[in-house]
C-alpha cells in the first residue's frame, strides 16, 4: 500500500503541475503571473484575456482534478482493493493535484489557489459532494459578495465528504487541504479586516463599464 500512496502521490503532484494558465500563455503569449492580479487562475485569466480564455483556463484546471481522480479509482479497482483504501487513494490523488497546482516546481512553488481543481476532485470523487459543495460556493459567495468565502465552502464539502465515507485518512488529508486553503487566502482575509477585498459587485460592474 506504501508504494501506492508514494506513486500517487508523485503522479498527482505531476498532473497538478500542468496549469491552465501555462496553457493560455502558450497561446496568447500573455503570462499570467506577470498581469492582472498576477494569479494563476482562471479568475485572472478572464480578468486579462477575456471569457473564452477564462473558461479554458477553468476547464484544464478541473480537468485535471477529475481526470487524476477518475484514473486512481479506475486503477483501484481493477486491482481488487478494499473500500477504505481506495478512499485513501482518492483523497490522496485529490491533495497532490491541488498541491502541485498551488505549488507548481516550474513556477518557483507559486501558482495558483486550487479552486477550479478542488471543484473538478469534488466531482470526481463524488459528484452529489461535488454538486452540493459548487452549489454553495455560487451561493456563500453572492450572498456575501466576497469570493474567499465561497472556496472555503468548497474545502467544508470536501471534509463532511471525507467524514462520510469510510476510513480516518481522508478526514486528515481533508483538513491539512482546509487549513492550506486558509493560508492560500491570508492576504484575503486580511483585506477583509481591513474592508478593502474586492467585492464581486464590484467586479461585475467594472466590466459592464468597461464594455459599454
Amino acid at each position: 500500500m506504501t508504494l501506492w500512496i508514494l506513486v500517487t502521490i508523485v503522479c498527482g503532484y505531476l498532473v497538478g503541475c500542468l496549469h491552465g494558465s501555462t496553457v493560455a500563455h502558450w497561446i496568447s503569449g500573455v503570462n499570467l503571473k506577470e498581469t492582472g492580479v498576477k494569479n494563476a487562475g482562471a479568475s485572472n485569466a478572464m480578468i486579462v484575456l477575456g471569457k473564452r480564455y477564462g473558461a479554458l483556463v477553468a476547464l484544464i484546471d478541473i480537468g485535471k482534478g477529475v481526470f487524476a481522480v477518475i484514473a486512481v479509482r479506475l486503477l483501484a479497482e481493477h486491482f481488487g482493493l478494499q473500500t477504505e483504501y481506495i478512499n485513501l487513494l482518492l483523497f490522496t490523488i485529490g491533495a497532490a493535484v491541488i498541491f502541485g497546482h498551488n505549488f507548481p516546481f516550474h513556477m518557483n512553488f507559486n501558482g495558483g489557489k486550487g479552486t477550479a481543481t478542488v471543484i473538478g476532485v469534488l466531482f470526481a470523487i463524488d459528484w452529489r459532494f461535488g454538486l452540493a459543495g459548487f452549489i454553495l460556493f455560487i451561493l456563500v459567495a453572492l450572498i456575501s459578495d466576497i469570493l474567499v468565502f465561497g472556496v472555503i465552502m468548497l474545502y467544508i464539502t470536501l471534509l463532511v465528504m471525507a467524514v462520510w465515507l469510510e476510513g480516518h485518512w481522508p478526514i486528515l488529508i481533508a483538513i491539512i487541504l482546509f487549513f492550506m486553503s486558509i493560508w492560500k487566502h491570508i492576504e484575503n482575509f486580511k483585506r477583509i479586516l481591513k474592508g478593502t477585498e474586492p467585492r464581486i459587485r464590484a467586479s461585475f460592474k467594472k466590466k459592464q463599464k468597461h464594455s459599454a
